[in-house]
């Protein structure tokens, strides 16, 4: 099967690996689905459904936190080599984009450099009222909820439930899906929309 796929990599120019959070479960992350998921879990009665919501966000926001920083933050996780051989690919110029649904940053630490993250990423944070940027380390090293200087809330750019994804990355992620002569899909059982109905715009064998 490995040496089909390689035939195959070794005859197409424009892939696009599209991923979910299997592709990070040995980087020790957690899937969402899996038996042991994230969506297993219950919180004092409460469901990562709920607690990963943006209206639990705003009306609990430090419960939410308690919950994002113990279960979605992941800062010893590394890349594995899915990551690596995609960063891989794409140096050699085969791999022309990475779509994920992914939050965790890896695919970057790992050398890719064009990469759409269709669920936007715990490295980006931003205060809700001057839109200060702020690291995955100052959310992780706060206490309870963290503010920003000027006293803001703030948030992390992750596409709770109830937000749209962003235009722009679903924009690109849509055209290089629409180029690819071969797409690549790992660690995602599909069930996720919007983001598994971008395999529509696929055209190629």
């Amino acid at each position: 099967m490995v040496e089909k796929l390689e035939k195959i990599i070794s005859q197409s120019q424009n892939i696009v690996f599209f991923g979910g959070a299997g592709v990070s479960v040995p980087s020790g992350i957690p899937d969402f689905r899996g038996e042991n998921g994230l969506y297993a879990r219950e919180y004092d009665g409460l469901t990562a459904e709920m607690l990963l919501s943006h209206s639990f966000f705003c009306l609990h926001p430090d419960i939410f936190y308690d919950f994002y920083k113990k279960h979605m933050v992941y800062p010893e996780a590394r890349p594995n080599v899915v990551h690596i051989r995609l960063a891989e690919m794409e140096r050699a110029g085969k791999l022309v984009a990475v779509v994920t649904q992914n939050i965790d940053g890896l695919h970057q630490a790992a050398g890719s450099q064009r990469v759409y993250e269709l669920h936007g990423s715990i490295h980006r944070n931003h205060c809700l009222r001057c839109g200060r940027f702020y690291d995955a380390a100052f959310i992780r090293d706060s206490e309870g909820v963290p503010h920003c200087e000027c006293g803001g809330i703030v948030k992390p750019d992750v596409v709770l439930y109830e937000e749209t994804l962003d235009d722009e990355v679903v924009e690109g992620a849509i055209e290089a899906i629409e180029c690819a002569d071969l797409m690549i899909i790992g660690g995602t059982s599909l069930a996720v929309y919007p983001a598994a109905g971008l395999l529509q715009y696929f055209r190629g064998d």
